[in-house]
């Protein structure tokens, strides 16, 4: 299975209105961030054990650690949560930025340093969404 039939299976397999909200969102990220690489991780580590919710990628960028080691990684992550949906908005070194900057503005959400976090899509401005999305690309890649 490749990733986009990967990534369409974990969407579908969804409770609705979950499963169209999902849909929803993983067009509009595409529209933001047209051609971009996309992943799939299904939460599973080395051993089989489930570690985290699957989650769909979208971008490319590479996280450079302490030791100087370096890994390939996605910038904006999609996951299905207990109570709704999860947008991770990785690579932002300042993980106050995303919740002064967005967290008033974006509607009903919760947001951390690199997660925003809602129960439906109906909940948050879009606007917003797509404006923290593009913060995050754009500063992923400078980094």
């Amino acid at each position: 299975m490749n990733v986009q039939e990967q990534i369409k299976a974990y969407i579908t397999s969804q409770p609705e209105p979950k499963r169209s909200d999902m849909q929803a969102l993983h067009r509009f990220i595409l529209q933001v961030l047209p051609g971009c690489k996309l992943w799939f991780l299904d939460g599973k580590n080395s051993e089989n054990k489930t570690v985290s919710n699957p989650n769909v990628g979208y971008g490319f960028y590479t996280i450079k650690y302490a030791d100087e080691t370096t890994k390939a990684f996605y910038q904006i992550g999609m996951s299905a949560n207990t109570t709704g949906i999860s947008v991770y908005i990785l690579g932002i070194k300042d993980k106050t930025y995303l919740a002064q900057t967005y967290g008033e503005k974006i509607g009903k959400a919760s947001v951390t340093g690199y997660c925003i976090k809602f129960k439906t899509l109906k909940d948050i401005n879009l606007d917003i969404l797509e404006a923290a999305i593009r913060y995050g690309v754009e500063t992923s890649l400078q980094e």
